[in-house]
């Protein structure tokens, strides 16, 4: 397994910082979020994309994974109007073009909350969404992670069992991942997405949870058996990109933050 950073973090301090404790504590990759003033799609796409390739290159440590801000103010592909998912859907791709930019091999985007449509709706509009995504995707050479949300998050997916249904689709470029809170507040074993997804999933949240709601917490401040969980992974064969997603709860200290996250995992294994 390797590690990688997720900047979210850090939209408080300069992007230099992420990558410079990424190398310094030993993280193998960045997942960089996609807002201002670090990532932004549109700002990548201007100039931008050739100051976070610099750091990159700097610090020795690659961008794999590009992860732009969605699912809220002022895009979500899956509620809205006619114009409004429109706009959705010509961002991502601006975002698809900014992670090739970047030298990414990944682009993740997430499975949003619809606004209560019927579950027919639903999977009518997540399709529709993903269509010209994955178009865009096989065009740039960018692999697009689909992910799916706890149930406080998002009204459609969020079970294994209807989560791992989109992947029977055969949309190019398209693949599962995990993020291991998602199962584990709904009573699940995260590795069970491994035995159902298989060479599907590819890409892996990692971060401890409370077990009541969606909240991501520093590994090893909350319930979850994370020694036993990452053991189960490895022996089910998974040995791919790790994120530490710690998000805007750890905004005041994220290279302390970072630093014991790091150390916290890599003692578990």
């Amino acid at each position: 397994m390797e590690f990688g950073l997720f900047t979210c973090g850090y939209q408080r301090t300069n992007l230099k910082q992420a990558f410079a404790d990424a190398s310094s504590f030993g993280y193998d990759y960045i997942e960089l979020w996609g807002g201002r003033p670090h990532g932004f799609a549109p700002d990548l796409m201007k100039g931008a994309a050739d100051r976070v390739r610099n750091l990159s290159e700097q610090y020795g440590v690659p961008v794999r994974v590009y992860t732009p801000e969605h699912n809220a103010y002022p895009f979500n592909y899956m509620m809205g109007d006619r114009t409004q998912w429109e706009d959705s859907i010509r961002y991502l791709k601006t975002a698809i073009q900014a992670s090739a930019l970047l030298g990414a091999e990944a682009m993740l985007i997430s499975i949003g909350h619809s606004g209560d449509l019927s579950p027919e709706r639903r999977e009518e509009r997540l399709l529709r969404s993903l269509a010209p995504l994955s178009e865009e995707a096989q065009k740039q050479g960018v692999t697009l992670l689909l992910e799916n949300l706890t149930p406080m998050e998002s009204d459609g997916y969020t079970t294994l069992e209807d989560y791992s249904s989109l992947f029977d689709r055969q949309l190019p470029c398209v693949k599962a991942m995990c993020d291991v809170v998602v199962p584990f507040v709904q009573g699940r074993d995260p590795v069970e997405y491994l035995h159902v997804l298989g060479p599907k999933m590819v890409h892996l949240h990692l971060t401890d949870s409370n077990g009541a709601d969606e909240s991501h917490i520093m590994p090893g401040d909350g319930i979850m058996d994370l020694r036993t969980l990452l053991g189960d992974f490895r022996s089910a064969g998974y040995d791919g990109n790790v994120t530490i997603e710690l998000v805007t709860g750890y905004m005041d200290d994220p290279t302390g933050a970072a630093s014991l996250a790091i150390k916290r995992v890599k003692e578990l294994l």
